[in-house]
């Protein structure tokens, strides 16, 4: 486009009611293209246009990829909410939660300072898509907000052109290639190359405008040719010569091929109406013109992450000349321009043809986006993360397979343990062996493209530290990073819960009396640490001793019922204050246990029952309460009941029974209650204390199912 070519609404109309008919649907186009106009008036570019041009072009080159209603709208008023006197409140107001909400994303990107620098890189990659993956729109939006700035790119400085073209060059073209939008692409490509290095792309723009007479000769011969072969099999068809982009030929060029050896560009395109009818075109022209060996591509059969389908294959043509020829259906066609975008137009207006597959292409395409979701949160140094998009998302990748002909998109160099997380964490956690095609690997395998890959894997496999030096993406390093170190905290904190409960025991001090908020704010504060948890975590890993934790709180805070002689009954399990002999009872809806924070009740003629301090029901208790302590000198046995709750509807009951069982323990009873999606188990045993208790959760909470373990309290 010009520097002066001006659009009008009506041009943008036009466009648009070539497929959406919804009266409603373009109705709230116009009403955004009234509110933009009217919050813009008065606003001008640095190119000296009036500045509600910007959007309306933008919305234009919406309406090439066929984008919704919706993200029309977003377009017209995409600066909005940044430029104008306008929030969100009165857009919603307006246009809804979904049109504004494709507002607020594009907004939010707008406001990142972009740069190639490395510290804004980082920030760049994370927020813009993170951000843009809320909804894929957002980044379509952006996309073209982009294209016309570079469209429009003359009006800047020439050192500001340079930064902006090698933004759109390494960050958005490769963005809008995964999104499988050619259109955007190609042209951001071009339009990059010809601000970074304008003696190389005028150069190739003069020969190609030198050779363009003998090329279009060409090509309309081989056209005549190809279009009597197909009418003559009465296959129906379009074909068009095919322009190779500038950018493409710069690529081949530096790659260190000659101008003349550049066989592609002369192209043909065919579309017919059926996939059937691909194979035909393409096994006629073969059967004409001999192929070049190697140049067949069949990404019908097997599509390309982007959505992408077609068949290719390179022929000798007419005089001796070789051609690149692609054939596929018109909406392969459409799709292969327009991608993702695309998805909206045919779910509008041609339901019938969207078939399932298309359907779960368009959606495996989200998992761009979740990938780079998932290395954000992944705990990922910066430097990390920028790698890791680069070389992991953005960067040439090989497609390996499933056993039920999944396709799996991975860099690469990735192992088949780089495959086994890919599927899912928990089978990467699990894995003991792969298979490739029917091969038995180790795991440090390179996968090569087209492998059929099967992952072996066992419930009780866990991951192991050497396997950081068998993978190759960042996310999967991270991600068995992440296993032992959240695994080792988890130890470490039980194991600083029981080495504090057990030197508070010894040192007669009750433990909701130590561990009053006030105390707990003390501690933290000597150890510079931020809650109980990291204060059991430090004792648990030897950086302070529970003795050394105790003693940060002034002892005599701590004031302790002192027993006589005559209150200890060596025979009795419980030591009641100041009487000798009592007829004592433990709870049953409680069930304490020796170690365990305890007050006596005393009932109606049936002695003193002994309730936990933490059992609900002594809120109706508390009147008629005494204090009560354990008899250190008891060996008795003490009834206890738990739940384990399991992340899986698996039945791990004789694995649970076997780790108990290893702790010398006795179980009574254990059963499965059925949770639908998960199971529990309620087990029934009797312990020596809270000690040994403490030692069966430690020993069931290493197995990755088990989610959390809780005592019954009836």
């Amino acid at each position: 486009m010009s520097k002066n070519t001006i659009i009008t609404f009506e041009d943008i109309l036009t466009k648009v009611e070539k497929y959406i008919t919804k009266e409603n649907e373009l109705a709230t186009i116009k009403k955004a293209y009234q509110f933009a106009k009217t919050k813009h008036e008065g606003q001008f570019r640095k190119s000296g246009e009036a500045y509600i041009n910007h959007p309306m072009n933008v919305a234009l080159i919406l309406t090439t990829i066929y984008a919704d209603y919706e993200t029309i709208s977003a377009g017209f008023m995409h600066d909005v909410l940044e430029d104008c006197e306008c929030t969100p409140e009165e857009m919603e107001e307006n246009f809804g939660k979904e049109i504004t909400k494709l507002v607020q994303g594009v907004t939010k990107l707008s406001k990142i300072n972009f740069s190639t620098e490395n510290e804004y890189l980082i920030d760049y990659y994370k927020k813009i898509i993170v951000g843009m993956s809320e909804d894929v729109r957002v980044i379509i939006i952006k996309l073209a907000d982009r294209l016309h700035n570079m469209r429009t790119l003359w009006a800047l400085p020439e050192d500001r052109q340079k930064v902006k073209a090698h933004e759109a060059l390494e960050i958005l073209a490769p963005i809008a290639h995964h999104l499988g939008i050619h259109k955007i692409k190609s042209e951001l490509e071009d339009l990059s190359l010809r601000y970074l290095k304008p003696d190389v792309f005028y150069d190739i723009a003069e020969k190609l405008n030198k050779t363009k007479l003998e090329r279009d000769k060409t090509v309309y011969d081989m056209q005549r040719e190809v279009v009597d072969l197909l009418n003559e099999h009465n296959i129906k068809h379009e074909i068009k010569g095919r322009a190779k982009s500038i950018y493409s030929i710069y690529n081949k060029l530096d790659k260190g091929k000659k101008f003349s050896d550049i066989y592609d560009l002369l192209a043909l395109r065919i579309l017919v109406n059926t996939e059937q009818e691909c194979y035909l075109a393409l096994g006629l022209i073969h059967s004409k013109y001999r192929p070049l060996p190697k140049r067949f591509k069949d990404y019908i059969a097997m599509p390309k992450p982007n959505m992408y389908q077609s068949l290719h294959t390179t022929v000798f043509g007419t005089d001796g000349y070789l051609f690149e020829i692609q054939i596929r259906t018109y909406e392969m066609d459409e799709i292969a321009e327009n991608g993702i975008a695309s998805h909206w137009a045919y779910k509008e207006n041609n339901g019938s043809k969207v078939t399932a597959n298309l359907m779960n292409s368009t959606e495996k395409k989200l998992q761009f986006f979740k990938s780079i979701i998932d290395l954000s949160h992944d705990g990922l140094s910066n430097e990390e993360f920028v790698n890791s998009v680069k070389d992991e998302v953005l960067n040439n990748n090989i497609y390996v397979f499933t056993p039920k002909g999944d396709v799996i998109e991975l860099p690469k160099g990735a192992t088949a343990l780089d495959f086994a997380y890919k599927i899912h964490t928990k089978v990467g956690e699990s894995t003991v062996g792969a298979i490739v095609n029917n091969n038995i690997v180790p795991l440090n395998y390179e996968l090569k493209d087209n492998d059929i890959v099967k992952i072996n894997t066992s419930k009780n496999s866990t991951p192991k530290k050497e396997w950081l030096n068998m993978v190759k993406l960042n996310q999967t390093k991270s991600k068995i990073k992440s296993y032992f170190s959240k695994n080792e905290r988890d130890i470490y904190i039980e194991k600083g819960k029981y080495l504090l409960e057990k030197e508070l025991r010894k040192k007669k001090i009750a433990y909701s009396d130590f561990l009053t908020e006030e105390n707990i704010k003390k501690i933290c504060d000597t150890l510079k640490v931020e809650n109980l948890e990291e204060i059991y975590h430090s004792i648990g890993n030897n950086k302070s001793s529970a003795s050394f934790v105790i003693n940060i709180i002034n002892k005599e805070e701590v004031k302790l019922p002192k027993i006589t002689k005559k209150e200890t009954n060596l025979d009795a399990d419980i030591i009641v204050n100041g009487i000798d002999k009592v007829k004592v009872n433990l709870a049953n809806c409680c069930n304490p246990i020796y170690g365990d924070e305890i007050v006596g009740y005393i009932t109606k003629g049936n002695g003193i029952t002994v309730h936990r301090l933490s059992c609900h029901n002594l809120e109706m208790l508390e009147e008629r309460t005494l204090k009560v302590s354990w008899n250190d000198n008891t060996n008795k046995k003490y009834l206890t009941c738990f739940i384990i709750n399991t992340t899986t509807s698996e039945n791990y009951m004789l694995d649970i029974m076997q780790a108990i069982s290893m702790q010398n323990i006795n179980i009574e009873s254990i059963r499965t209650i059925d949770k639908n999606a998960y199971n529990c188990y309620e087990v029934t045993c009797y312990v020596s204390g809270l000690e040994q208790y403490q030692k069966i959760v430690l020993s069931l909470s290493k197995y990755p199912y088990i989610q959390s373990i809780e005592r019954v309290i009836r």
